[in-house]
């Protein structure tokens, strides 16, 4: 059954007992303006990036425009104090940089130099502005690492949260830092040929029991975005149970997986050939997906980050 709703009717379609599973992940300054030191062959070149996966303390792979104009070797300052050596270029186009610092000084500088990593196509219509640190980053965001929002989070305030907890919904939260490579389109025909983008995640002890004990009590458990079910669905064990722990998850869900602890999940829409339509079309089917997308297109849903947001439930988890 489809219903139009607003986000402040989310109280009347849960119930007292329901578990909020939330990505607590902080949105960093991954948007990156500098200038490419001239060598032999040319001069300086103004260079844009975008952090995308972190390797370790000082080295991070990135999205660069141009990216033509880097090879390894060269050095990238931003702004006075911050400077990176290219050491590596993929053929998909990604750049690993080495940066002249690491760790929490490296955090620091990033934070000064960077901008919030607003999507290509809300900055081809208007340059990043100071309400955006606010506007994406979700209001429970506590752990810096992702480059992009949990935009299923965006829609929540304290006051939505007040009647939820006065409805007697329980809330926990688990961290997955969101990559760029969340978001790319599926190329190949055949799924299996397509290669998911490793994220870190960490389910924290305090959250596997809660979701545990509530698996165990009947009670339901909804993910807040799909960062969050893959953070829980990549950490179940043979029994069902949910393993607290810390690492990478590559997984990709597609129609024919069978969920083993989400029964609900709260998402934007998607767009067609993205891995996160096939992953709500393994959850709730592709025939009732496509209705209900159907149904979004003709009543002027709002797509993409600050989009609208979907109530999705598993057939037989309702």
């Amino acid at each position: 059954m489809l219903e139009d709703l607003v986000v402040r009717d989310l109280p009347s379609l849960l119930r007292a007992g329901d578990l909020l599973v939330l990505n607590d992940t902080r949105v960093v300054h991954a948007a990156l303006s500098g200038v490419r030191a001239a060598r032999g062959d040319s001069g300086d070149v103004a260079v844009a990036i975008n952090l995308h996966r972190r390797v370790d303390p000082r080295t991070w792979v990135a999205f660069a425009r141009p990216g033509k104009r880097l090879r390894p070797g060269d050095t990238v300052r931003f702004g006075e104090r911050l400077s990176a050596t290219v050491i590596e270029k993929a053929e998909t186009g990604e750049v690993t940089f080495s940066f002249a610092c690491e760790g929490a000084a490296l955090d620091a500088e990033i934070a000064v130099c960077g901008a919030p990593p607003l999507p290509p196509y809300i900055l081809a219509q208007r340059p990043t502005r100071e309400e955006d640190e606010d506007d994406y980053q979700t209001i429970y965001a506590r752990r810096d690492g992702a480059v992009a929002a949990p935009t299923a989070g965006l829609h929540f305030t304290e006051e939505l949260f007040a009647a939820l907890a006065a409805l007697g919904v329980e809330r926990t939260a688990v961290t997955l830092h969101v990559s760029a490579g969340t978001f790319l389109p599926v190329k190949t025909d055949d799924t299996r040929d397509h290669v998911m983008h490793a994220e870190w995640r960490e389910v924290p002890a305090d959250a596997a029991s809660s979701i545990n004990r509530a698996k165990s009590e009947g009670r339901r458990v909804i993910a807040i975005g799909t960062t969050a079910l893959r953070s829980l669905e990549s950490a179940v064990d043979a029994d069902g149970r949910v393993v607290a722990g810390a690492g990478e998850t590559d997984i990709f869900i597609t129609p024919g997986y069978r969920f083993r602890v989400v029964d609900g999940l709260w998402t934007n829409f998607h767009l067609p050939r993205s891995t996160l339509f096939m992953l709500v079309s393994a959850f709730c089917g592709i025939d009732r997906m496509r209705a209900a997308y159907a149904h979004a297109i003709a009543s002027h849903y709002r797509f993409y980050s600050f989009g609208d947001a979907s109530l999705l439930w598993r057939t037989e988890a309702h």
